[in-house]
């Protein structure tokens, strides 16, 4: 054989190397092509020892599925889908999705099976996507993240016939399994421990209250105060994202009688207030403790380390794929509870000055 000069011979070799399709396996075998769809793709009319025999020759010959073969063959895509309406300036600096779609690609790829991934600006493009996802047969079932009040997908995910898991649990009916996290302790926690270090004037830098997750964490930081039995604290609202972080924490620090502690709605908002404060010359945690919440990577590496809430989001992107290839296999899935969100305390808390 003759292999070309600019050419590595194992690249030659493998070049060369037949695909090994369902024709090889049946010659292997000595059976039918059709009976080798039928026990590879685990349909009946085999018996136990031929189908045992067939995917043992499969197995020894290196087989791999076609994934256009099995699309066309069985009606699916074999990909699911994750739409999430946000402006993709705040969507690239919230680690949160990239630590939950790698939890998700960790149950997905083994199965052969791809992630569409979509993001748009509003949640009137977001229903016209999904529609159009299902219309042109792109995605055999999807995640719902970022629930809202009356959330208006779950009708229409209903209404479209396509299996999907929520992100938590809606806050009216809904046909489909929930993977839930529950983030009242986490907030509580944060709250609590505040207290405990003596601080009284505690502010909280929330997330979008049309967001079920965002008005949660605003509940939970009022009834932690209620419970501690401290004053009633600030609140500004934001979109989750960093520069609103930064713009709310010099507000709160600009103020006659500033907080001496803020609690962020998410860890990005966090260390942004981290930075904001360093630059107004406000000492954490000598002057001001600030806590976050996700528990990102980048929380250890900043200085001070943030305190703030783990949620674990890879654990719930693995958790909410096999939940949906469960509910698309059987037809019906179990809500899963993780392990509620429970505080990591770190550098950025401390007693406020003069305790």
């Amino acid at each position: 054989m003759n292999i070309p000069a600019n050419l590595p011979a194992s690249t030659a070799m493998k070049s060369t190397s037949p695909k090994v399709t369902i024709e090889v396996v049946a010659r292997q075998a000595g059976v039918s092509k059709g009976l080798v769809s039928f026990a590879l793709n685990n349909r009946p009319g085999v018996s136990p020892e031929t189908r045992v025999r067939i995917l043992q020759v499969a197995k020894d010959l290196g087989w791999k599925p076609s994934l256009r073969a099995r699309s066309l063959s069985t009606q699916r895509s074999y990909a699911l889908g994750l739409v999430i309406a946000r402006n993709p300036d705040v969507l690239a600096s919230d680690p949160f999705f990239p630590s939950f779609i790698a939890g998700v690609e960790s149950i997905l790829a083994p199965e052969g099976r791809a992630l569409v991934l979509s993001v748009v600006p509003d949640e009137e493009t977001e229903l016209r996507t999904y529609r159009s996802l299902v219309a042109d047969g792109r995605v055999d079932g999807v995640f719902v993240t970022d629930l809202r009040l009356n959330d208006a997908r779950i009708p229409l995910l209903a209404e479209l016939g396509l299996p999907a898991v929520t992100l938590g649990r809606p806050d009216g009916p809904s046909p489909f399994p929930a993977v839930t996290v529950d983030d009242t302790p986490g907030v509580m926690a944060s709250v609590a421990h505040l207290a405990t270090l003596g601080h009284r004037r505690i502010a909280h830098v929330a997330g979008s209250s049309t967001l079920l997750h965002g008005l949660r964490r605003r509940e939970a930081f009022t009834a932690a105060l209620r419970e501690a039995g401290l004053p009633e604290g600030q609140t500004v609202e934001t979109d989750f994202s960093v520069a609103a972080g930064s713009d709310a924490t010099r507000r709160l620090l600009t103020q006659d009688r500033p907080p001496t502690a803020i609690v962020y709605a998410n860890d990005p908002m966090a260390i942004a207030g981290l930075g904001m404060a360093h630059e107004l010359g406000v000492r954490v945690p000598d002057e001001l403790s600030i806590t976050g919440y996700d528990d990102i990577d980048f929380c250890r590496y900043v200085y001070p380390p943030l305190t703030t809430v783990s949620a674990a989001p890879m654990v719930w992107g693995r958790s909410a794929a096999s939940t949906l290839l469960a509910l698309m296999e059987s037809g019906s899935a179990d809500d899963v509870d993780l392990p509620a969100a429970r505080l990591v305390v770190r550098g950025s808390t401390a007693p406020p000055s003069g305790k």
